[in-house]
């Protein structure tokens, strides 16, 4: 307030100091005469009377900023949205550690000034920086940084600004607490805040958490292989700690694994448990589809039958239209019909990539994200980075066999073990590669497409395994790996 005066009494004095000079330098004595040659002023000193007047403004200016910083800025990047200063500080102790922020939230009184001290504890460099352009600058491994964010009035986000390291959930939330900021932004929707839309591709799942079983089960001895398919729809996690209601296959996604040889024969029986229709299609049957795929209402049923007459890995799906929302909300699988011939391995693994396009908590899938291509995560068999919390286990020398499905239904994939080298794939019903020389770093895939890979791993260790489409990698189509050493067979194995 002591500023507002100040400042507008040296606007006051500086208009008539204006005038003045004007009056001074257009009505002087005439020219030649003693009076105007004793009142005419220096070249510039007119001038100077303005400048003088300029300059006390500025200083008026200047002061009252001193006085009172809340008299600039008191626009859309300030913190403090003209509430009144409490005088107190609120100071929080923020770290950057495996690219997240802890804690990731901040709760302030409003009209408090917050202090942020930031330190990266992480090997990779960081900075915090604020909606309002305040920020910390980089800081290295070990370094430390004070933010002032000021007298925060509103709710405010900030974020890392390193490329890519906030799209990787790296957020901070500032949140007003007290009954003038209450509330004030929480409408808003806060990248990396864990919830449906917005998974944390680095959180851990609880500790009961159980990962999908991707072991390739045993085929069933017989040609004739009869199971059951109920529809049920489900909520499950696909992320920790964001669920979505699934239509699933027997409770599940991906659905069951069949497994058979070329000739077998399948007789499925689908029921529908839910609420509204569905139906199944499977790929690796060749017959007229109309009737077997048809949908089928709450509470009907057929039985599906198809002969395996060529080998691959094969899709099931939901065909009720919309197609693309029944696939993307859980409703896919696998079978998988052996070639002749096919040599025996110590492990046999299958994955199934898919695309989550999540809808609120706990709800079904947003159907707007689909027509935009827009997955909120891409994954295997299910849910995001599963096997990275839960390895598949190896042991140095073993063949290991994968199974790769791309259920999409819109992404391709490209199958690839880190630090892994591929002797043997499999793609589409046929051989690109045999044991031999020669090597395959990965197996690209489009939606609806299939194969296997055959490698073994040289040493003990933690293997990775992506989709090499690195953004889907990032979000979600992530595992490992995890090689003993030794092994206890060598079934398989090439000799020489």
């Amino acid at each position: 307030m002591l500023s507002s005066v100040v400042v507008l009494a040296c606007l006051a004095a500086f208009v008539p100091l204006l005038f003045l000079t004007l009056r001074v330098r257009r009505s002087g004595p005439p020219a030649g005469t003693a009076d105007a040659a004793a009142t005419t002023r220096p070249a510039g000193q007119t001038a100077g009377l303005a400048v003088t007047g300029l300059a006390l403004v500025l200083v008026a200016v200047a002061g009252g900023v001193a006085l009172d910083p809340s008299t600039v800025g008191a626009h859309a990047d300030s913190s403090s949205t003209g509430v009144a200063p409490t005088g107190h500080t609120t100071t929080v102790a923020v770290e950057a550690r495996h690219m997240r922020f802890s804690p990731a939230s901040i709760a302030v009184p409003v009209g408090d000034r917050l202090v942020i001290d930031v330190t990266n504890r992480d090997e990779h460099v960081h900075d915090l920086t604020l909606e309002t352009g305040a920020d910390t600058g980089r800081l290295s491994a070990d370094e430390s940084a004070r933010l002032d964010v000021g007298v925060v009035g509103r709710d405010l986000d900030g974020w890392c600004s390193v490329v890519g390291h906030r799209q990787q959930g790296m957020v901070l939330t500032i949140s007003v607490t007290g009954a003038a900021g209450a509330g004030l932004g929480a409408a808003r929707d806060h990248t990396g805040s864990g919830h449906a839309g917005t998974p944390d591709f680095m959180a851990e799942p609880g500790p009961a958490f159980e990962a999908r079983n991707a072991a390739l089960p045993t085929a069933p001895a017989g040609r004739v292989h009869r199971r059951t398919l109920t529809v049920r729809e489900v909520e499950r996690e696909v992320s920790p700690g964001v669920t979505q209601k699934l239509w699933t296959y027997n409770g599940r996604t991906p659905g069951p694994v069949l497994h058979g040889r070329v000739g077998d024969r399948f007789e499925v029986t689908l029921v529908n448990d839910a609420g509204i229709g569905h139906s199944v299609d499977f790929h690796a049957g060749a017959l007229a589809p109309m009737r077997p795929t048809r949908t089928l209402d709450p509470g009907e049923s057929l039985v599906y039958r198809f002969t395996a007459t060529r080998a691959g890995i094969w899709m099931y799906h939901c065909s009720t239209m919309p197609m693309s929302t029944h696939i993307a909300n859980g409703m896919f699988g696998a079978v998988v019909i052996e070639p002749p011939g096919l040599p025996e391995v110590d492990r046999s693994y299958v994955l199934v990539q898919s695309e989550l396009y999540l809808g609120a908590q706990g709800g079904r899938v947003d159907v707007d994200k689909i027509d935009a291509e827009q997955p909120d995560a891409v994954v295997f068999n299910g849910y995001a980075n599963q096997y990275d919390h839960r390895p598949l286990p190896a042991r140095v020398g073993e063949r290991v066999r994968v199974w790769v499905l791309d259920a999409g239904p819109n992404r391709a994939t490209s199958f690839h073990v880190v630090g892994g080298q591929f002797d043997t794939v499999y793609a589409e019903g046929a051989y690109l590669l045999r044991r031999g020389n020669g090597g395959s770093q990965s197996l690209a895939l489009q939606p609806a497409q299939s194969g296997f890979v055959e490698l073994t791993f040289p040493e003990a260790g933690k293997y990775p395994f992506v989709s090499h489409v690195m953004v889907d990698a990032e979000r979600g189509a992530h595992g490992a790996f995890r090689v003993a050493p030794g092994s206890p067979r060598s079934v398989g194995r090439p000799s020489g």
